[in-house]
């Protein structure tokens, strides 16, 4: 079932225009991490607009997302190692391979289990949940659309796009409860501070008023209120 999924998927390549595969070569290579980069920063500028204590959870996870990621690379050097499975293309004829138009030139040495770039989508998109729902949402959808496009350009198994998938949420979520017990008071000590309070909170962050409490009605010039009256 691996091999099959791979051959159809990869099999759309040879009957697209050549346009569509540089866009997916590209977008699988770059784009699509640097979406996900942007949509770190985008919840970053959101959070320093929140109170104080929303602010920094926030930020925290914020901080997480980045180092579960580079932390589940680490892992996955001894793991490909360990799998020493070979690229699909190495295996199987007949595959389209797609070189990104300014690639590494790693892919074609490099073991193929797991997914090195699915995993790094993959935590930054978890850890982006941790930190908020809806770019979360997001964030694990472009974390899918680099593994198929990983799968499309033929240099990697179903089954290695899976086990990236696995691997960074499994990261992100098993360690986050020690990493926010860690990271949470240094981000608050942050906050509080004089030079580096700006990267948690804003200088006049804009509250949403709280759902539910009216605002108060302003008298017209000259008219006393009741709580002038009981104030005199």
């Amino acid at each position: 079932m691996d091999v099959s999924l791979l051959y159809q998927i990869n099999g759309v390549a040879r009957h697209a225009p050549a346009w569509l595969d540089r866009v997916v070569s590209l977008a699988g290579e770059y784009g699509i991490l640097l979406a996900l980069v942007l949509l770190v920063l985008w919840c970053w500028r959101g959070t320093r607009r929140q109170d104080e204590a929303c602010a920094v959870e926030t930020f925290a996870a914020l901080v997480w997302a980045p180092l579960a990621a580079g932390l589940a690379l680490l892992v996955n050097v001894p793991l490909r190692e360990f799998v020493g499975r070979p690229r699909p293309f190495r295996q199987h004829e007949g595959l389209q391979v797609l070189d990104p138009a300014f690639g590494w030139g790693l892919g074609r040495t490099e073991f193929s289990f797991v997914s090195g770039h699915t995993t790094l989508a993959m935590a930054l998109g978890v850890g982006l949940f941790v930190a908020n729902r809806k770019l979360g949402l997001v964030g694990i959808g472009l974390a899918f659309a680099e593994g198929l496009c990983r799968v499309y350009m033929g240099i990697h198994y179903p089954t290695d796009v899976i086990g990236g998938v696995a691997l960074g949420t499994a990261v992100v979520l098993v360690l986050a409860p020690l990493a926010m017990a860690a990271l949470t008071p240094a981000v608050r000590a942050v906050a509080r501070s004089r030079r580096g309070g700006w990267l948690v909170r804003a200088k006049n962050p804009v509250l949403a008023r709280p759902v539910g409490l009216p605002q108060a009605p302003t008298p017209p010039a000259g008219r006393r209120t009741h709580e002038n009256d009981l104030a005199a």
